[in-house]
């Protein structure tokens, strides 16, 4: 979570659309901003955080994703290189349970490049 003090270190990956608020992009030491690997806008909106829309949210996100595979193999090809270091997937969600990094993790730990 971007709010999270401290940062972890690693490749840090911001996959939020919209900055988020209160941070400034000094502050988060960004290595790139995946907004093309974020929830669009309407499933943004539609989804709302509401962890009972999760599943259907979760579905539907990967939908988008799975038009997506060169955006993916990119932090997919950045994670196999950096081992040791990680890729951090940030995100700005208060639920760190339900919120779209959780999907891409799943996504990217068994993307094929």
């Amino acid at each position: 979570r971007v709010y999270s003090h401290p940062l972890p270190t690693g490749y840090r990956l911001l996959v939020d659309r919209v900055w988020p608020r209160g941070c400034r992009k000094d502050a988060l030491n960004l290595d790139e901003w995946a907004r093309d690997l974020a929830p669009s806008t309407e499933l943004r909106n539609w989804f709302g955080h509401d962890p009972a829309k999760w599943e259907e949210f979760r579905r539907r996100y990967r939908r988008e994703l799975s038009t997506k595979k060169e955006e993916l193999s990119r932090p997919a090809k950045i994670a196999q290189e950096q081992r040791p270091q990680p890729v951090i997937l940030l995100f700005g969600a208060k639920d760190e349970d339900h919120n779209q990094a959780v999907v891409l993790r799943e996504l990217l730990q068994n993307f094929r490049l």
